[in-house]
């Protein structure tokens, strides 16, 4: 599962590998990768794979699971189709309340004491993921887990969920996603180590050694 969903968004440029031009992230930190995965959603064949393996995921390891929240905006559509494929109800989680009507920041049905799967796009530092659990905990919810599409394995994240008591099964993540890339000509076999190291220190631009301003 892991090589064919990092295969599925390495073929439809749902990651791009620059280690020679690194990106920009807006808090300033060059990345050799970036990671768009709002492209699975254009992708019909990648998108099934990833919808399925979502669904299967949640299966697999919370089974008491009663509803899935996506996170706002990524993690909605993603869980709106694995919620169909599984017939259970759905709703997301905005970044903050309303500011009018019902000041809701929880959209969708949920009571106390329900079991709930949060859905992400992305973990990278596992901010946004963790405010979603933080809310729906005020709520009263029962958050089992965490089912995202891909993570970057990063020191940062993990220690954040650890800290917030939360666990996170990603589909696939950084290291499957280079391994991949190697073999199928993305990038160079001398690049491999510059996105680990990356991984394990982003702050640490040591990895950019030759590369280009």
């Amino acid at each position: 599962m892991k090589e064919e969903v990092a295969r599925g968004l390495l073929s439809i440029k749902a990651v791009f590998l620059r280690p020679d031009e690194p990106f920009t992230w807006a808090s300033g930190i060059k990345s050799p990768i970036y990671c768009d995965n709002r492209l699975v959603l254009s992708a019909p064949e990648v998108r099934e794979l990833i919808e399925s393996g979502i669904a299967e995921t949640v299966k697999k390891y919370y089974p008491e699971a009663k509803s899935l929240m996506g996170t706002s905006t990524a993690g909605i559509a993603h869980a709106a189709i694995a919620a169909y494929k599984l017939d259970m109800p759905m709703g997301y989680v905005r970044g903050k309340a309303k500011d009018h009507g019902r000041n809701n920041q929880i959209e969708g049905r949920l009571e106390p004491g329900d079991k709930v799967v949060v859905i992400e796009d992305l973990i990278s530092t596992a901010g946004s993921a963790i405010e979603c659990v933080e809310a729906l905990r005020e709520a009263g919810a029962e958050v089992l887990g965490i089912v995202s599409i891909f993570t970057y394995g990063m020191k940062k994240g993990l220690d954040r969920l650890a800290a917030a008591g939360v666990e996170n099964h990603s589909l696939s993540d950084l290291d499957t996603l280079v391994k991949v890339a190697v073999q199928d000509g993305y990038i160079k076999e001398e690049d491999e180590q510059k996105l680990l190291r990356f991984r394990d220190d982003p702050s640490d631009e040591s990895w950019m050694k030759g590369a280009k301003a």
